[in-house]
């Protein structure tokens, strides 16, 4: 890699400049590339939302179709909206209503949120505006004094939670903090663990119960991961649930001396919940250093999924996607709550398409998580099989990293899929994954000492390495699978590789950004063809999201590249000898029909 691409991987990454971007940008679409909408009717701005509609339990298990509640918009993870009105007929009339420039450079990745026609965005470097959903006014801003000493390994937050009258943000510097939905006036702020030590958030707090549930990102600075529960109206902790079980607890024999305490297992992407089971499921990180021989054993309860009692934190259950991880397979995107068939039966299943190449299917009991399939949806080298009982994966002990020598595997360690989530309809009963194909990796494992708050890979990054399959005449997929058939329906590829996260929505379309060349895009559903994009400021990494006001519907998303779709950027411009630049800026993109 060039000295740009490995400053960027793990680098000191601060951005501190506010970016002076244009309101708005020019766009085409594919059927009408002078296509138009007048702004909407400016509302008078306002010091803040004089009329807020407070989030109760019942509107976050059962939201209303004109809104997106939360990072998902559902609990079940779905990314799906069940609004019709843009379709696969219309959607080429799709136009931008009103932008907004956040003000910061790069890094978007979180969903706008909607409640009763007010959007909730968090930006990277925790700021939170509140804006109006039709006009696009701003109703109030937040922004976070984060310390000077602060070392951001990922600058970016995922989203806010929405409870009753307030906005819920997890911060960089390891805090939570309440915000008056109406004011964004501070009404709490709670430390939830020292930076100083490595510890950071970057996920949307899950809202369940009275409960704001976080967990922290750290895995490469050698912290102990955990799930934590705060009282929403105090900020008081409910619970506290360890990644990484202490001595004498159930899995520690699977950690050596003491690699425990130093031994990652990170939770940065918002888990799901099953309200009718009362467990809340989180997807956790790979364990650190990297190498696996550097910590033997299966180093429970690191790549795997866990189920944990919403009421107290207790472990429900667990399945461990991959064992003594040497890859950096995080594992932390949080299972889709999806019903399959299988013969003739129906299962109550956990879908997960893994940073590790497979798509696993389990099943969600209220004694625990069962094994049900698992295949690869993109080439898997490190795999000879797969336990068809247990689901415990068999290696290829030539394709596991280990220390002192080079070794090469696939997929690379950004995975088949990383965090960027999938989304499911069910309407046509797919589940849409954004997938990077025909990358490989290799890692050399290498001994290195412990210091609080540095990093703690057990390689050095000039050994990180990234290629391209021979022959490979593309990287970025979106993935249409049949869930009760297992097969793959439709696929669609990009020249770039792909960091977008899909949304699906009732009118038979599938929304997502992700590539270099910087457009937003929609596919039909059913048969994966593109019938509308549009071109941004920058790539798209954020999540998108659906609402709708006064019986309008809105396609919303932020635009903003950087962070690990940068870092691969420069990894592939690397392996190819290309240069690829990819504007970043952050812009709020909100898209109608033309009317």
């Amino acid at each position: 890699m060039r000295t740009r691409a490995l400053l960027a991987m793990f680098g000191v990454l601060i951005v501190t400049t506010p970016a002076a971007l244009l309101g708005g940008c020019t766009g085409m679409t594919t059927g009408s590339p002078t296509a138009s909408m007048a702004p909407a009717p400016r509302a008078k701005p306002t010091a803040g939302a004089t009329a807020y509609t407070p989030v109760t339990d019942q509107r976050l298990v059962n939201p209303e179709p004109e809104n997106w509640l939360m990072y998902r918009r559902t609990y079940d993870g779905w990314g799906y909206s069940p609004l019709e009105q843009v379709t696969p007929g219309n959607a080429a009339s799709l136009v931008p209503v009103w932008t907004f420039s956040t003000g910061v450079a790069e890094g978007h990745q979180s969903p706008p949120i909607v409640n009763n026609g007010i959007m909730f965005v968090s930006t990277p470097q925790n700021q939170v505006l509140a804006l109006d959903a039709k006009s696009g006014d701003l109703l109030w801003r937040y922004k976070r004094d984060l310390p000077e000493d602060l070392f951001q390994l990922h600058p970016t937050n995922r989203g806010v939670g929405l409870y009753e009258d307030k906005v819920y943000l997890a911060t960089l510097d390891a805090h939570v903090v309440a915000l008056d939905a109406k004011t964004g006036k501070v009404v709490w702020d709670q430390t939830v663990e020292d930076y100083k030590k490595g510890y950071y958030m970057t996920l949307a707090p899950l809202i369940a119960k009275g409960k704001v549930i976080v967990g922290v990102s750290g895995g490469e600075l050698g912290i102990r991961g955990f799930i934590q529960a705060l009282d929403a109206k105090t900020g008081g902790t409910a619970w506290k649930t360890f990644t990484i079980p202490a001595p004498g607890e159930p899995g520690s024999d699977t950690w050596k001396g003491d690699t425990w305490k130093t031994g990652g297992v990170s939770v940065w992407i918002t888990g799901s919940y099953d309200p009718a089971l009362n467990i809340t499921y989180w997807g956790t990180g790979n364990a650190a250093q990297w190498i696996g021989d550097q910590r033997p054993g299966d180093n429970l309860y690191s790549a795997s999924v866990l189920g944990l009692d919403v009421d107290t934190g207790k472990l429900r259950g667990y399945h461990q996607y991959h064992w003594n991880d040497s890859w950096d397979w995080d594992e932390v995107s949080a299972p889709i709550l999806i019903d399959v068939k299988r013969g003739d039966r129906t299962v109550k299943a956990l879908v997960h398409p893994a940073r590790n190449g497979y798509l696993w299917v389990l099943e969600r009991r209220a004694d625990g998580i069962g094994f049900v399939d698992a295949k690869p949806y993109v080439n898997q080298t490190a795999f000879k099989s797969v336990d068809p009982r247990t689901g415990r994966p068999e290696y290829d002990e030539t394709k596991k990293p280990v220390t002192g020598k080079k070794v090469g595997f696939c997929p690379s360690l950004w995975g088949g899929k990383d965090w960027v989530p999938a989304a499911y309809s069910p309407k046509t009963n797919l589940l849409y994954i954004p997938a990077n194909e025909n990358l490989c990796g290799s890692l050399v494992g290498t001994q290195q000492q412990y210091e609080p708050g540095k990093l703690w890979l057990g390689s050095e990054i000039k050994d990180i390495g990234l290629d391209v399959r021979n022959g490979a005449g593309h990287v970025g997929e979106i993935q249409a699978w049949d869930m009760n058939t297992r097969t793959k329906v439709w696929t669609r590829t990009f020249e770039s590789h792909n960091w977008g996260p899909v949304l699906a929505t009732g009118g038979g379309l599938v929304f997502a950004g992700g590539t270099n060349d910087r457009y937003f895009r929609a596919f039909d559903a059913k048969t994966g063809e593109l019938v509308w994009q549009w071109r941004t400021n920058s790539g798209i990494t954020a999540v998108p999201s659906s609402y709708s006001v006064d019986g309008v519907q809105y396609i919303a998303v932020q635009s903003g590249w950087g962070v690990d779709a940068q870092r691969m950027q420069d990894s592939l411009d690397t392996a190819r000898g290309t240069k690829t630049d990819v504007p970043q800026g952050g812009v709020i993109w909100v898209f109608a029909v033309k009317k």
